[in-house]
């Protein structure tokens, strides 16, 4: 014994104590641990609404009889033996299984009514997962009607998205929105009705304006894929680096600035439905490759990822110009157009309408004057006479921008030659004639000679320059507000600029 402990019996019988105790404290934790999960899964047994075990094979090895009943299983030796999916459907027992992972709260289906559960894996001493035990914590929600109350009020946003979504992939336009009785229009109806019974890839081709889209979205309507989305993508308006991701979507990571979500593509947007590729010609060759993969293999592959995808696409494409010319050129791949052009249906320009024109113009303006709040016009005899005078260039949205100016422009309830005549000055006799720079004075005794005529392709330049020129002075310049007025696409109005050596003011 120590000077000190001598001198201080007490510090002698702590020193001797606290081995003492550290040995009780060592037992009595033991003792808890070795009660411990024992006694809560008693507790649970208990306490829960029933409880259910699997081994490493999720079949069923211990069913208490309160969850029996709950399943219509009257006794509940009728569970032993059978997979957990058979007696539970929506189980997650595998799951646990094959992660070694609890579940510590969930909800579970179980025919109408929502069970609050809760899940955990059994393991053996050296860690391995052996079973796992599931319990049923609430068959009445009452006590968690907060949590409860706040998932119905996210998941009520999350359907109502979802619905405003999918109302604006739900095509507007039906057959009957493509106006006319022509021939030719009714030719354009039953190719259109033909096509909506497969799922054959379709080639639109017409001129810009003629209607493509409409019918488009027509044979989507009419198709068997009628409640599913109609996606649009006009290739043409989507920058090149950006038309793979735009297409097929990328993983997350795939490049600088991708959201860390990643990208679900157009393709996979549309899946069950129909996708409408409005200036296909446009579509560099390098996508177009991949195109005809997705069209032949109906699966696509993401940017960045290496492992395909099943699609169910229906394929609707649409051009203004000359494929095959194309293919001549290099400059789209004659795989590719063999594979779109299953059913060709082409669109016949608004020249071409004949006595159909009429009631062309007449659908625009019930639509002008539904949708501006305008009063409703109508023609006169002089007025349609002038309409088919003039070659339309710009088609049905040429149409639609000269009877809306028009209506703007007049107070009358029936549109005059002379009103349509303000609207396109090139329209119709009632036209301020323009000096002609090749006119030249008659001379007594000698005959007037005849200006020389332009070639069409200058004629057709010089028309859409003046056109171009005045929606740009109308719109200060502004490029974007020009090619809606024109009701044409930004990208394609800069490449008229371009082709026309113009340029936009801002």
């Amino acid at each position: 014994m120590t000077e000190t402990a001598r001198n201080n019996p007490r510090n002698e019988a702590e020193t001797v104590a606290a081995p003492l105790e550290a040995d009780a404290f060592a037992g009595n934790a033991a003792l808890l641990r070795s009660r411990a999960i024992p006694s809560l899964f008693e507790a649970l047994e208990t306490q829960s609404e029933g409880t259910v075990a699997v081994d490493r094979d999720a079949r069923v090895v211990w069913i208490n009889a309160k969850y029996a009943r709950m399943l219509g299983i009257s006794d509940p030796a009728e569970a032993i033996g059978r997979e957990v999916e058979e007696i539970i459907p929506h189980s997650q027992m595998r799951h646990v299984l094959a992660t070694g992972q609890p579940i510590l709260l969930d909800l579970m289906l179980f025919g109408t009514q929502r069970l609050v559960v809760t899940r955990f894996p059994l393991t053996d001493d050296a860690g391995a997962v052996i079973g796992a035990v599931g319990f049923v914590l609430y068959d009445s929600l009452h006590r968690l009607k907060p949590l409860l109350a706040e998932l119905s009020r996210l998941e009520a946003e999350l359907a109502a998205t979802k619905r405003r979504l999918d109302e604006g992939r739900q095509p507007r336009y039906t057959l009957q929105s493509y106006v006319g009785d022509s021939p030719v229009c009714l030719e354009v109806k039953r190719k259109a009705r033909l096509a909506a019974r497969s799922d054959a890839p379709i080639l639109l081709l017409g001129e810009t304006g003629t209607g493509k889209e409409l019918i488009a979205q027509a044979i989507h309507g009419l198709s068997a894929r009628s409640g599913r989305s109609f996606v649009g993508v006009n290739v043409a308006a989507i920058p090149e680096t950006l038309l793979e991701a735009e297409f097929f979507g990328a993983v997350p990571g795939a490049y600088t600035g991708m959201d860390r979500r990643g990208r679900e593509g157009r393709f996979k947007t549309a899946d069950g439905g129909t996708l409408f590729l409005d200036e296909i010609g446009d579509m560099p060759l390098g996508l177009q490759a991949k195109l005809l993969r997705a069209l032949q293999e109906q699966e696509i592959e993401p940017l960045g990822s290496d492992r395909p995808v099943k699609v169910d696409v229906r394929v609707i494409a649409a051009t203004n110009v000359d494929l095959e010319q194309r293919i001549r050129d290099g400059r789209f791949r004659s795989d590719l157009y063999y594979r779109l052009n299953v059913l060709p249906i082409r669109l016949p320009a608004l020249a071409e309408m004949g006595g159909g024109l009429e009631a062309i113009a007449e659908s625009i303006l019930q639509e002008i004057a539904a949708r501006g709040g305008l009063p409703l016009r109508g023609l006169t005899p002089e007025a349609v006479e002038a309409l088919g005078r003039h070659r339309w260039p710009g088609n049905v949205r040429e149409l639609r921008n000269v009877l809306e100016r028009a209506c703007l422009l007049t107070e009358n309830r029936r549109l005059t030659a002379a009103d349509l005549a303000e609207a396109l000055p090139d329209l119709g006799e009632t036209a301020p004639v323009k000096p002609n720079p090749t006119f030249v004075p008659a001379i007594a005794g000698a005959e007037r000679p005849s200006p020389p005529l332009p070639g069409y392709g200058d004629a057709f330049d010089e028309f859409e320059r003046g056109l171009l020129g005045r929606a740009l002075a109308a719109h200060g310049g502004r490029a974007a507000e020009a090619a809606r007025a024109l009701g044409i696409s930004r990208a394609a109005f800069y490449k008229k600029l371009a082709r026309l050596g113009m340029r936009a003011g801002g």
